[in-house]
């Protein structure tokens, strides 16, 4: 992976990865604190969804404007915009300007990663995408470590706004080093431009399932999540009729490789928030844990992922598709077992659940990311590596404010009382397992799909 001047590409690369993953990871930790400070319980899940809203829509440009600026300019004007978010955030007098603050940051760390998958697409041979995408979970693992320690000593001394100062210099010097670590990239493309009435529909679908969990009825939640999925599939149904597309050609139909690949990555990401934005709240208030020791419970899978995505990465032919439908059952049977363990089970089942979590992901990701990437044209092969983390936030965002309605209705929206936090570790999961079971049946279609062996 290192031939003929790619170390520096891949070391950048990683970076990229870094300030997204540490980021989530991070915020993990110190948001009881941040609610604590600036007040906002009933708004948990918007640091998680509002960030996913501004990553979102700028992923989904992320394939055109690499093309239209080429991969350095699109990247350095990225990591700027990062840390503009990172120094809201860390300025935020209160919960408003702090949210706004994340949905800056999203956006940038959406083109981040976004030219991140491009780089990935287009530097490196077919032959290494395995090899690359498992390299990029290896980043996530030392996130893992870092991330939680870094947030919970930070919140420990007081000082939560040191977090987001931290990602601002770090983006800065990100910026900096991109026009110089990739040359040789992407460069311009002729009449390249941007699909804007899919991001527009876009925004709204997502803006509508972010506004889900504000209000105490259940039925206006949930109406206004089906309304953004209504609005999600017909972006869908413009853009394989549009001149300029944001996803690749048929991504939107389930008798394509891509569009089962992207529909897996779609259900078993959603299904996967209820952990990542509720679990280390509600084992602080349960168990009494402290920051740092909640965050490195969530960060279990997180771990497992990565240490999974390295033992498999060499898997292929019949040990690839038996990889993606394991890992779609792990992912499911991980989400059953939080629904009765996070609770009141003993912590070591709730640390293996979530662990098992991470391993359905490390199983099936990587391949699931090489099957489409295989599948779809060279023409799309950009703006279908950068929908990849469209996909995935975009889950990420239907299941934040479908977690978020579930635990606001289950209590959490009058504060952490233990009580509210019994309730609801048991109903965010079970919300999720509609999700988690359709992620496990499109994960089952694509191993089975002649045209993506």
């Amino acid at each position: 992976m290192f031939a003929e001047g790619r170390a520096s590409k891949f070391l950048f690369i990683c970076l990229a990865v870094w300030l997204n993953a540490a980021d989530s990871l991070v915020t993990a930790t110190i948001m009881p604190k941040v609610g604590v400070d600036l007040g906002g319980y009933s708004f948990f899940s918007w640091a998680v969804a509002g960030f996913l809203m501004g990553a979102i829509v700028s992923s989904a440009s992320a394939g055109r404007l690499s093309e239209l600026l080429g991969l350095r300019s699109a990247t350095t004007i990225a990591g700027i915009i990062f840390a503009v978010g990172c120094i809201i955030s860390a300025l935020a007098p209160n919960i408003g300007m702090f949210l706004a603050g994340r949905v800056v940051q999203g956006i940038g760390s959406g083109w981040i990663s976004g030219f991140a998958m491009v780089a990935i697409a287009v530097i490196f041979p077919a032959r290494h995408l395995a090899r690359m995408f498992a390299s990029t979970a290896g980043v996530w693992g030392i996130a893992t470590v870092l991330g939680p320690l870094i947030g919970g000593l930070l919140v420990q001394a007081g000082n939560w706004r040191a977090v987001f100062w931290l990602f601002a210099g770090q983006a800065l010097l990100f910026s900096v080093a991109a026009p110089f670590l990739l040359r040789g990239g992407a460069g311009k493309r002729a009449h390249a431009s941007i699909p804007w009435l899919q991001l527009a529909l876009l925004t709204l679908g997502v803006g509508a399932i972010a506004l889900a969990n504000l209000g105490d009825s259940s039925r206006v939640a949930f109406s206004l999540v089906a309304l953004g999925l209504a609005l999600l599939l017909i972006v869908l149904r413009i853009d394989g009729r549009a001149k300029v597309r944001m996803f690749p050609h048929r991504a939107g139909s389930l008798r394509t490789t891509a569009g089962l690949g992207y529909a897996a990555m779609f259900a078993l990401f959603a299904s996967s928030m209820g952990l990542i934005v509720y679990a280390a709240p509600i084992l602080q208030v349960i168990r009494s844990l402290s920051p740092m020791s909640a965050g490195y419970v969530v960060a279990a899978e997180a771990l497992a992922w990565t240490l999974t995505a390295f033992a498999v990465t060499t898997a292929s032919g019949p040990a690839e598709a038996r990889c993606i439908r394991l890992g779609g059952a792990c992912i499911l049977a991980s989400v059953v077992c939080l629904m009765f363990a996070l609770g009141e089970a003993h912590l070591a089942m709730v640390i293996a659940a979530a662990a098992l979590m991470g391993v359905g992901f490390g199983l099936c990701f990587s391949f699931i990311n090489r099957r489409v990437l295989s599948a779809v044209s060279t023409d799309d092969r950009a703006i279908g590596a950068s929908a990849f983390i469209v996909v995935r936030q975009t889950g990420g965002a239907v299941g934040a404010a479908v977690a978020g309605a579930t635990a606001n209705l289950a209590g959490f929206k009058a504060g952490v009382t233990i009580s509210a936090a019994q309730s609801v570790s048991t109903w965010v999961f079970a919300t999720a397992l509609p999700l988690a079971s359709a992620g496990t049946w499109a994960a089952w279609r694509l191993s089975n799909d002649p045209n993506a062996a």
